[in-house]
């Protein structure tokens, strides 16, 4: 049980670490680029997914990114429709009729690239204010969040 000095500190951590994500976000808005497809979050973890293993059935991408089936809906046709041409493309499973099977378009991976390039860049542009040794400290803080964050959604 931690002491009211370590609950008080990690409650500023906590809220410290929340600044830093709105002002990134709020950095990448401004980067976008003219010809970027606007995806949300959600949108963007079904793509990048879908960049790693296809095809993928609705199901499997709505457990792996954690959202609830009607939000998985909504994501889905919004890929459907994003832009001049869809960004992915739904089958019905040839073993088994009552899956959908998705997979990425053309599009949807040129909109999955460009996102992650903005996201990239913007985390680039912090990390180049960091002295080499606050980045290697960081890097290893980073490592070590990920690493719990992975155990808590694998279960462990």
């Amino acid at each position: 049980m931690p002491t009211l000095r370590q609950a008080q500190q990690l409650a500023e951590f906590v809220e410290e670490v929340f600044e830093v994500s709105k002002d990134v976000w709020a950095a990448q808005s401004r980067s976008k680029g003219k010809d970027q497809t606007e995806i949300t979050e959600s949108e963007f973890l079904a793509l990048d997914l879908l960049t790693r293993s296809q095809p993928l059935s609705v199901g499997a991408i709505q457990r792996h990114i954690g959202v609830l089936p009607a939000q998985m809906s909504r994501i889905i046709r919004s890929l459907e429709s994003k832009g001049d041409q869809p960004l992915i493309a739904c089958r019905i499973n040839p073993h088994d009729k009552r899956k959908i099977d998705v997979e990425l378009t053309p599009a949807g991976v040129k909109a999955q690239e460009n996102y992650r390039q903005v996201k990239l860049g913007s985390i680039q542009k912090l990390l180049l204010s960091l002295t080499e040794r606050d980045r290697a400290e960081f890097m290893r803080l980073v490592r070590l969040i990920r690493e719990s964050a992975r155990n808590s959604l694998s279960g462990s």
